[in-house]
C-alpha cells in the first residue's frame, strides 16, 4: 500500500478561483500600470513566474480589489508607505506612475513625499523626491512646476502667519486632540525643545500646508507608521487621528491591511493590534 501522503495541488475549482483573482488583479493592474502587460511579470518570468502571478493575484486581485478605499487613496496610501521605508526605490517609482495614472497630480505626489519626511527624515523625503522628479521628467505633458512659495494655512481663522506654534497648536488640537497633548506633554520633562519643534515645524509648517488635505495627511501617516514597524504608540496617535478627520475605521483597517503586500504581514499584524486598542478606547470613552 502506498503510504506517500496525497498531492497538495488544488482542486479544478480552487485553481478556477485562482485564474479569476489573477485575471481581475492584471484588470486593476493595467489601470495603475497603464500597460497591457504589467512589468512584474516580464521581471520575474525567467526566476520566479509564480511569484509574478501571486503579486497580481494577491496584491490587485485580492488586497486592491474593494471600494473601501479609491485607487487613488490606495496608491497614496503605497506611496507614502514605500517612501517612508527607503528600500524598493524601482516600486517607488513605479507607484509613483501609477498614482498619476489614477489621478493623483504631480503638486499632490510632491506634497505627500513632504510629508514623509516627519516620519521617515529628510533622507527619506529626499530620495522619495528624486525618483519622482525622474517621474515627472518621463512624463513632460504633465508640466509641473513648483510653488514658488507655499504658505501654511490654520484651521478656521489663520493665526499670523509667523506664529508658527500658535498655529501648530490649533492644527495639532484639530488632527489629534487629546493623543496629540498627551505626545507634547510627555516630552516636557525631558527634551522640551522636540516638543516645540513638534509643534512648530510637523503641525505649524507640515500639517498646515495646503497641498493635500488633512484625511489624506493621516491616511499616509497610518500607512507610513505601520510600514515602518517601529511606531506603535505613534501609529495610535495617528488612527485617532485618521478617525478625528472625517476618516473611517474600515478606512484604517483597509489601509494597515494593505500594507502587508508592501511591508509584510508582521507589520500588517501589528498595525491592526494597534488600531484595536484605538477602536476599544474610543468606544469606552
Amino acid at each position: 500500500m502506498n503510504s506517500a501522503p496525497k498531492s497538495a495541488s488544488p482542486s479544478a475549482a480552487d485553481r478556477s478561483t485562482a485564474d479569476d483573482r489573477f485575471e481581475n488583479g492584471l484588470e486593476l493592474l493595467r489601470k495603475v500600470g497603464g500597460r497591457e502587460q504589467p512589468a512584474v511579470l516580464d521581471a520575474l518570468a525567467d526566476i520566479a513566474p509564480d511569484l509574478g502571478r501571486m503579486t497580481v493575484a494577491f496584491a490587485y486581485g485580492e488586497l486592491l480589489a474593494n471600494d473601501r478605499l479609491t485607487l487613488a487613496e490606495h496608491q497614496v496610501a503605497t506611496v507614502a508607505a514605500l517612501c517612508a521605508m527607503g528600500t524598493a526605490a524601482p516600486q517607488l517609482r513605479f507607484h509613483i506612475d501609477g498614482a498619476l495614472n489614477v489621478g493623483v497630480s504631480p503638486a499632490e505626489i510632491v506634497e505627500l513625499l513632504i510629508h514623509a519626511s516627519v516620519y521617515a527624515g529628510m533622507p527619506a523625503a529626499l530620495n522619495g523626491l528624486a525618483v519622482a522628479r525622474e517621474a515627472f521628467r518621463a512624463r513632460p505633458e504633465l508640466a509641473y512646476e513648483p510653488a514658488a512659495s507655499v504658505e501654511p494655512t490654520g484651521p478656521g481663522e489663520r493665526p499670523d502667519a509667523g506664529d508658527r506654534y500658535a498655529r501648530g497648536l490649533a492644527r495639532l488640537a484639530e488632527v489629534d486632540g487629546h493623543a496629540g497633548d498627551a505626545v507634547v506633554t510627555s516630552l516636557r520633562d525631558i527634551a522640551p525643545d522636540l516638543a516645540r519643534y513638534l509643534i512648530e515645524f510637523v503641525f505649524g509648517d507640515i500639517y498646515c500646508r495646503p497641498g493635500i488635505d488633512l484625511k489624506l495627511r493621516e491616511l499616509a501617516s497610518v500607512a507610513m507608521c505601520t510600514a515602518l514597524g517601529t511606531a506603535a504608540p505613534q501609529l495610535r496617535v495617528h488612527v485617532h487621528g485618521l478617525l478625528n478627520v472625517g476618516g473611517t475605521r474600515e478606512e484604517a483597517v483597509e489601509v494597515i491591511t494593505q500594507m502587508a503586500a508592501y511591508a509584510g504581514f508582521p507589520a500588517a499584524l501589528n498595525g491592526i493590534a494597534a488600531a484595536r486598542e484605538v477602536f476599544a478606547e474610543r468606544d469606552a470613552s
